[in-house]
């Protein structure tokens, strides 16, 4: 397994992980690799040390706090944010455009209560927030939606 160290036209540094240098240029051609962030698929490989995965020895960590993240660097707070996009795709149901619809039913309760995402217009939006419905507008770039292998 070949882990290269990316970066992608916007200057977002991420992993990618290969069966070879070969499947790293095959993929790039085809257009298959893209930045888990913006979705950008203008891809280079970046000078890195090499890399032995070894098992884990050591305590799990836990994710930073508020204080530690101000200490993190640009990667590390990609890193971050992309751990909780994940996180919030793998624990809301996805309405798609009944977002609006769908967070009325759940305040007035006429729906159970859940987690949900979707998409609203910016005029959706104003009018949930006029009625008191808290939401929270949060770009998931497409990768974060799906699973990596």
């Amino acid at each position: 397994m070949k882990v290269f160290d990316l970066s992608c036209s916007q200057e977002h540094r991420f992993e990618g992980w290969f069966n070879s240098e070969q499947d790293y240029d095959d993929q790039c051609a085809r257009a298959l690799v893209e930045c888990p962030l913006c979705g950008d698929r203008q891809v280079r490989r970046l000078l890195s040390a090499p890399r032995l995965n070894l098992s884990r020895s050591g305590p799990e960590q836990s994710p930073p706090s508020a204080v530690q993240a101000s200490n993190l660097t640009p990667e590390q707070l990609q890193a971050v944010w992309l751990k909780a996009a994940r996180y919030i795709v793998e624990n809301t149901e996805d309405v798609g455009e009944r977002f609006a619809e769908e967070a009325r039913r759940i305040h007035y309760d006429e729906a159970p209560e859940r987690s949900i995402r979707g998409t609203a217009s910016a005029e959706q939006t104003a009018a949930l927030a006029e009625e008191g419905i808290a939401v929270m507008a949060l770009p998931l770039p497409e990768i974060a939606k799906s699973r990596l292998q």
